[in-house]
C-alpha cells in the first residue's frame, strides 16, 4: 500500500471481493490489523472513492453505507442464480457436518485430557499395590493373633451387658419411686432432698441407659 493512495487501493479491492455493504467503522475495524489503516484515512479514502464513481455510498439516517459498483459485474441468469444456491445449499451442508465433527472430536479431546497419562496410571497402580500389601499385612497379623473372642464368649458378653441394662433401669426405677413417696412429707424441694442425702442422680453425672 503507497501512502500516496492512503488506502484507497485496498478499500476498493476489498469492497470489490466481498460485494457486500459496508460502513466506515466496519471497513476500519477489517482492515486496521492486517494493513494498520487509521480511521481517518478509511473514511476519507472510501468518500474520495465515492466520490470518484469507483464504489456506490447511499445515506440511512446519519450512516454511510458503502459497496461495490454493480455495473463492473457480469449479469446472471437464473441458471447460475441456481447452481449458486445449490452450491451454497452443499457448502451449508458440509459446514454443519464440519461444525458437528469438530464439536465431537472436542468432546473427546476434552476426556482424554481429564484421563490420566501412562505415567500417572504406573503410579497409581503403585500405590494401590502398597496400600493392599498394607492391608495384607494387617489380616495376617489378626489371623495369627491369639486374643480372639468366640462367638460364644461374645453372646456372653452382651447377655452379660443387657442383664446389666436390666437391673440399672429397674434399681432407678425404684430409687425414684421411693425418693417421690419421700417427697410426698418433705418440706423441701426434690433438688435439697437429693443433696442433703447426698445422692446423685444419673441426669448429674451426664449418663443414660444405653439401649438393650
Amino acid at each position: 500500500m503507497s501512502k500516496k493512495d492512503n488506502g484507497a487501493g485496498v478499500i476498493l479491492a476489498y469492497l470489490n471481493e466481498k460485494n457486500r455493504p459496508y460502513s466506515a467503522q466496519d471497513v476500519f475495524s477489517n482492515l486496521q490489523k492486517q494493513h494498520g489503516l487509521g480511521k481517518t484515512a478509511v473514511v476519507k479514502a472510501m468518500e474520495l472513492l465515492a466520490l470518484e464513481g469507483k464504489i456506490k455510498e447511499k445515506i440511512y439516517g446519519k450512516q454511510k453505507i458503502y459497496f461495490a459498483d454493480q455495473a463492473q459485474f457480469k449479469d446472471v441468469n437464473d441458471a447460475d442464480l441456481k447452481a449458486m444456491d445449490h452450491q451454497i445449499s452443499e457448502l451449508s451442508e458440509e459446514v454443519q457436518s464440519l461444525t458437528q465433527s469438530c464439536r465431537q472430536l472436542d468432546a473427546e479431546l476434552k476426556e482424554l485430557n481429564s484421563s490420566l497419562t501412562t505415567e500417572e496410571m504406573v503410579s497409581e497402580i503403585q500405590e494401590l499395590k502398597a496400600e493392599c500389601s498394607g492391608y495384607r499385612a494387617r489380616l495376617e497379623k489378626i489371623k495369627s493373633a491369639s486374643n480372639h473372642i468366640t462367638p460364644e464368649e461374645k453372646d456372653k458378653v452382651y447377655k452379660e451387658r443387657d442383664l446389666y441394662i436390666k437391673e440399672w433401669k429397674k434399681r432407678k426405677r425404684l430409687a425414684s419411686d421411693m425418693t417421690n413417696a419421700i417427697l410426698e412429707g418433705y418440706p423441701k424441694s426434690k433438688k435439697e432432698f437429693l443433696e442433703e442425702v447426698g445422692v446423685e442422680t444419673d441426669e448429674d453425672c451426664k449418663v443414660v441407659p444405653p439401649n438393650t
